[in-house]
């Protein structure tokens, strides 16, 4: 297993050194310094900004730069806009992201793989029917409509009609952005901000994994092991919540590993939104300020945690199914 781990990083590499390329490649199509300094800037001041921001070197020179803070784990480069070191902004950035995607995931994971066996133990009922409809219209309504209608009823109405105050935790809509700021985001005030954000992203996207893992379900009773499971008398809950449950572990395994990048860099839209100082607004503001040290950094963290992801996907294949073999 280690050997196989080794030749995956090895052949990741290439990849891994293409995107970080590619990336300070497209960041430099558009000068930034023009963008800061605006067009009436004189010659010398342009000069004198783009030595400041190191782009008066050659980008050979800058990438070989940028790798070797990537190897050592250095990112003590300062921000442009926020003069403040790049390591900083991001491990500011990745608490407030990790507080809204790690609950989300786990929530809407485990109660759409109950939901999908539930649907698959009844399957052709009306419990079926109901349960895929219920799906598939959570899944075709827009994130715009949940943000609005979670806003209103966990800001406004819900709040008024049980006479809950406006400092109490369970009024748990964000009503502003400068108070996470202010006091940051600990515990003991999850509740008030991160809440309605969990559950809008578990609403929105139950219903996807709700019908991925009926359809993986549904797939694995037509298996042989299951018509031998029948023959041999065993109970129908047993086989569906026991024998199906544990053989279907490598697609749930597949679908959930894909997702785990964006644990760390955050829901850009849902961060926006709800103006969560986590890692997708930092990289929106970055980009809109062409704050290319931040953008850098985030995408060598990206890239690498992809990587790192796929790799460790194929892992948990060799240790949930015996018949994988990692070669």
């Amino acid at each position: 297993m280690y050997a196989y781990i080794f030749r995956k990083l090895l052949y990741n590499v290439p990849v891994y050194l293409g995107i970080i390329l590619f990336v300070m490649v497209a960041l430099r199509v558009n000068d930034p310094v023009m963008a800061y300094l605006g067009k009436s800037a004189s010659p010398e001041s342009i000069a004198a900004m783009r030595s400041e921001m190191g782009l008066d070197r050659p980008l050979i020179s800058q990438y070989g730069t940028f790798l070797g803070r990537v190897v050592t784990l250095d990112f003590s480069e300062r921000s442009w806009e926020q003069k403040r070191p790049v390591g900083d902004i991001l491990g500011r950035a990745v608490w407030p992201s990790l507080a809204i995607t790690v609950p989300a995931l786990i929530l809407s994971t485990l109660t759409a793989i109950s939901i999908a066996l539930l649907s698959a133990y009844w399957r052709g009922t009306l419990t079926d029917r109901t349960l895929m409809f219920a799906a598939v219209l959570g899944m075709s309504v827009s994130l715009l409509v949940y943000v609005v209608l979670g806003q209103y009823f966990g800001a406004y109405w819900l709040p008024e009609k049980l006479g809950i105050p406006d400092g109490s935790p369970l009024r748990f809509a964000i009503s502003g952005y400068e108070p996470v700021v202010a006091e940051g985001l600990r515990p003991d005030n999850w509740l008030r901000y991160c809440l309605l954000p969990v559950i809008i992203t578990v609403v929105l996207t139950i219903g996807y994994d709700t019908r991925f893992y009926r359809a993986v379900m549904v797939e694995e009773c037509n298996r042989d092991y299951i018509v031998t499971a029948r023959a041999k008398g065993a109970s129908k809950p047993k086989i569906m919540f026991v024998h199906m449950l544990k053989n279907a572990m490598i697609p749930i395994i597949t679908h959930v590993m894909i997702t785990l990048p964006f644990l760390i860099t955050g829901s850009i839209v849902m961060e926006t939104y709800f103006r969560i100082p986590g890692m997708g607004q930092t990289l929106i503001t970055a980009i809109n300020s062409k704050d290319f040290p931040v953008i850098q950094a985030f995408t060598a963290v990206f890239a690498a945690i992809f990587i790192l992801t796929n790799i460790l996907t194929d892992v948990l294949y060799a240790l949930v199914d015996p018949r994988v073999r990692l070669s």
